[in-house]
Order: C-alpha cells, then structure tokens, then sequence
C-alpha cells in the first residue's frame, strides 16, 4: 500500500484556530472527565497492584531481563507489524492506516496489569513491562513510526506526545514505588489494599466500557471495517504474545503475562498523538478506532480472566475428585510437620553425629546371636 498525503484535503496541516464540530465538542468533554476519573483510578489500581511486588522478584527481573526482552519484542517488533499487515490486508484509506499503525506503534496500557493479576500472572513482570515499555517508546515511538511510512508519501507531521508519555511515567512508578513499600512494611495490610484495587479495577473497566458506548453511539454501522480491525488487532497481539513467550521457553505464568501486555495498548497515548497531529475534521472519521479498540481490548481481557478461572475450576474438581479413598489412606498414614522434622533430627544425629554414638558403634554393637553363641561356650 502506498499512503499519498501529500495534498492538502488529505492531511492539511492542524490548526488550533479550527472550529471543532458538534461531535468533536461531545467527545472533547467526555473526554475531560474521562482523562480526570481514569488518572485518579489508575492512580489507586497501580498502588494496590504495587502491593503484590516483592523488591527481589522485580530486582530479579532486571537483573535477568529476559521475559522483559521477549515483551519488548512483541510490543515494538510484533505489534507495528501486525497493524502494517492489516493496513494492506484491508487496503485502507491513508487517514485510517495512520491510527491503525500510530495505535501498534503505542506502549502497553496499565489495564494489563490488573488483568494480569486476576489471571495469576507473574505481576512483577507486568509491571516491569509496562514500565520499560513506557520508558522505551519515547524513542521506539518515532522510530517505528519512520520505518513504517517511509514508502509513503506523508507530509503530515505526526507530533509525538512526550509529555503524555512523562505522565503515564508518572502515574505509573511514584504509585507503584509506594505499594512496594507498603508491601514490604506491612504486608498483611498489603491484601486488604490488593481486594480494593481490584473493585477500583473494575469500575475502571466499568467506567471504560460505558464511556465507548457513549462515544461510539449511532457509529456501529460507520467503518465497519475500522470497528473489525479493532476487534481483531488485540485478539491478534494476545495471541502471537503467548506463542513467542512459548517458544522462547517462557513459563505460563509468564506467557500469560507477556500475552496480555502484548495485546493490551496505550489507547490514551494514541488518541493524545492523534489530537495533536491531525485536525477536527479528521478526527472525526478515526476517533471510533481508538475508543473500539480500547472497548474491545477490554471485553478481550474479561473473556481471558473467564477462560482461565473455568480451567482453574476444572482443573481444582479433577485433582479434588480423582481417587478419594487413596487420598485419604494417604492421609491416614502422614504425619505432622512437627513429626517428621523430630524424625529428621534424630535420623540425622544418629547417622551423622562423631564418638561413641556415631555409626562405628552401630556395626560393633553386640547382637543377640552373639550373646547366645557366649552362653554355649559358658
């Protein structure tokens, strides 16, 4: 596909003086709030996430990146390529192939991480992700950007949102720092802070959800093949995440991990270089690309979680009914923990312990053949 921008009705330059639409208005205020409700929520949700990070995994993960290497892989390797394959599978329109490919382009989304907690993933590397992700986009951002339109005739300048990302930093360390800190002083205090970040998480979903419906009302039917993109583009990165976290030997708590970091996107970053690149008018035409993408990578997240906690669930029924009575001869013949440590004690004096006790003894001891064959010649 060859995008041609080059003439000024296809990407006129932006302009802050423009008179946005009646549409462009509601989006905008909605907007506000939504920008307002979310950093407040994500604010509480990375804390009590935060609380689940043990300082020697998270150090181990740094010292030994290699799950995080895999995750860079997919988010700034896989995820470009996936949305330059799509923009010339369905041959689309210059504007629309610019917030398709600016959308791969993107870090992963925090959603991940609370996702990645209800899966039973490995949290310090969700976070550790994100946070390297974030870090990484400020420079893999323009770079894949460039790579991916040089065959194309784009003279739209594309604006890097620098300071959305140095917020997303924010919002996402200084929060995360003080639940490590929790966890480690407190850590009994640390689960009741875990249960309220996933109810926070979940009307942050909730909140996600309803503010897509609302924007996207009376849209469905408008670029269809926009809103099946959309659908498609996360399920696609989900799935490629986990098949190379696989061959790369990965366990599955962290293929689970590295999937859903993989698929799950920055939508707020995206929209914010959306914004800043391109005018209210064409903004009207890509901004349900944005808000589907995050509504569907949603709704892919929640049928992850539903998924694995039916597999868990069945998993837990098979163990619980596969031979009760051999379980419970089991049982029967087990002994205590303090049991079996005294046992361990006095096997290891007894066998390993110097002098008159120690095993030349055992061999030398009398025996009651000994004391028989004595009395005979008695």
């Amino acid at each position: 596909m060859r995008a041609n921008c080059s003439s000024g009705s296809a990407c006129p330059a932006n302009s802050s003086a423009e008179e946005l639409p009646e549409g462009l208005k509601a989006y905008g205020n909605l907007e506000v709030v939504f920008t307002v409700v979310s950093a407040l929520m994500i604010g509480l949700l990375m804390f009590s996430l935060g609380c689940s990070v043990e300082v020697q995994k998270l150090w181990g993960h740094i010292r030994r990146p290699w799950g995080i290497a895999v995750g860079l892989l997919c988010q700034f390797g896989l995820m470009p390529l996936i949305a330059y394959l799509l923009i010339i599978s369905f041959s689309l329109k210059p504007l629309q192939a610019m917030a398709v490919l600016i959308m791969g382009c993107c870090p992963g989304g925090t959603v991940s991480n609370i996702f990645t907690f209800w899966v039973d993933g490995d949290m310090d590397l969700s976070i550790s992700m994100t946070t390297c992700s974030t870090v990484a986009a400020l420079g893999m951002m323009p770079l894949c950007l460039y790579l991916y339109t040089l065959p194309w005739n784009l003279e739209q300048n594309l604006t890097i949102p620098y300071q959305n990302i140095g917020i997303t930093l924010v919002c996402l360390i200084i929060p995360v720092a003080f639940g490590i800190y929790v966890n480690y002083r407190w850590p009994k205090q640390s689960k009741i802070i875990l249960k309220i970040g996933a109810i926070a998480g979940g009307l942050l979903f909730l909140v996600i959800a309803v503010a897509g419906m609302v924007l996207m009302k009376g849209s469905w039917n408008s670029d269809i093949i926009l809103l099946m993109i959309s659908f498609i583009f996360p399920l696609i990165g989900h799935v490629i995440g986990f098949l190379l976290a696989l061959l790369t030997h990965q366990s599955w708590q962290r293929c689970r991990t590295i999937s859903l970091e993989t698929g799950t996107q920055n939508v707020q970053m995206c929209f914010t270089m959306l914004q800043l690149s391109f005018t209210a008018e064409q903004l009207v035409q890509i901004l349900n690309f944005t808000l589907a993408y995050g509504l569907f990578q949603v709704l892919d997240g929640f049928l992850m979680v539903a998924a694995y906690k039916m597999y868990k669930r069945r998993l837990k029924n098979k163990h619980g009914n596969k031979k009760p009575g051999c379980q419970a001869r089991h049982r029967k013949k087990s002994t205590s923990p303090k049991e079996a440590i005294a046992f361990l004690e006095v096997n290891e004096e007894a066998t390993l312990s110097p002098g008159p006790s120690g095993p030349k003894d055992l061999h030398g001891a009398p025996t009651p053949t000994d004391d028989i064959s004595r009395a005979n010649e008695a």
